[in-house]
């Protein structure tokens, strides 16, 4: 099969070259990709880190080529959207049926590929606030592929959304449109508690945003993005004064169980046009050092996605 296979001497680190077929396990099945989605912390961090040679990539879309042999997952055959920790950026996959979806038919492959890793960490990070439904839920980092997905189901969930982004002139018009009753620029635009919120950057307005949740509130942890530690003065763990209860909750999406049913709703979804996958990038992955580039100098605030030819 041919791969985006890691090469520090090409541009990006990646160039197109081939690679042995992966061999399913039992409780795997295999699948011919045809469109995957780049996520800033993969090119960030796992392409940094990865050896020569490795195919990467944690987002797919395609269709089951051989079914799991243990009899789990998907028939041969079957449209799907796929989650795995590497593998994406192939012709051919091996995933754990655990972690596959059903497609509808005739869905678009690379807007169905948006799914796995923002829109699935969007939707488990809102099951961990708990009910939301009039509930005000605020969203940071809001502008970003899970930021996105977030915004539109927390509102589709009954939540009044308050969306962060540090461009809200920029991108003021597109969250509310998305489903945002406000965007606000930092924590000194929200006068009132919340009851939760899904952050993005962490780091210092980590911190900052803490403090405004309700007693009873939630903060999941899902983002990185400040790339820096958290440091809370003295007082901002105190329960007095209507904090009482409040919890800072870490987030780790392969951790997560059951999740070929989430795959498979969020896709359809999509598919639907109920939600929107927010491509604001995409070509074919013989373009994937360009996609590469904009991602980690912040050009783009959604899904790349890049079309397996």
């Amino acid at each position: 099969m041919r791969a985006l296979l890691v090469d520090r001497s090409a541009p990006a680190g990646l160039r197109l070259g081939p690679a042995p077929d992966p061999r399913p396990a039992p409780h795997q099945a295999l699948i011919r990709v045809t469109a995957t989605s780049l996520n800033y912390g993969e090119v960030r961090f796992a392409l940094r880190d990865a050896p020569e040679g490795a195919v990467l990539g944690w987002d797919a879309a395609g269709v089951v080529l051989e079914a799991a042999a243990d009899g789990s997952g998907p028939a041969a055959g079957t449209p799907v959207v796929t989650l795995g920790v590497d593998g994406a950026w192939a012709e051919l996959r091996a995933v754990d049926t655990a972690w596959i979806g059903t497609a509808r038919a005739g869905s678009d492959p690379g807007a169905v590929s948006t799914v796995p890793v923002a829109g699935t960490s969007a939707l488990r990070a809102l099951h961990r606030l708990g009910p939301v439904l009039g509930r005000r839920v605020l969203i940071t980092g809001a502008t970003g592929g899970t930021g996105r997905y977030a915004v539109q189901l927390a509102r589709r969930a009954g939540a009044y959304v308050i969306a962060s982004t540090g461009n809200p002139r920029k991108h003021g018009e597109v969250l509310l449109a998305q489903g945002a009753h406000e965007v606000v620029a930092g924590p000194g635009d929200i006068a009132d508690p919340v009851h939760g919120i899904v952050d993005m950057v962490g780091g210092p307005q980590l911190v900052q945003y803490f403090v405004l949740l309700t007693q009873g509130g939630t903060l999941v942890a899902v983002g990185h993005a400040a790339h820096e530690g958290e440091s809370f003065p003295y007082g901002a763990l105190f329960g007095d004064g209507g904090r009482h209860d409040r919890s800072l909750v870490t987030f780790s999406l392969p951790a997560c169980t059951g999740l070929a049913p989430d795959l498979g709703w969020l896709a359809d979804e999509v598919a639907l046009g109920r939600l929107d996958p927010n491509i604001s990038w995409r070509g074919g992955w013989d373009r994937a050092a360009d996609a590469v580039d904009a991602l980690l100098n912040r050009r783009l605030h959604g899904k790349a996605v890049l079309e397996i030819s």
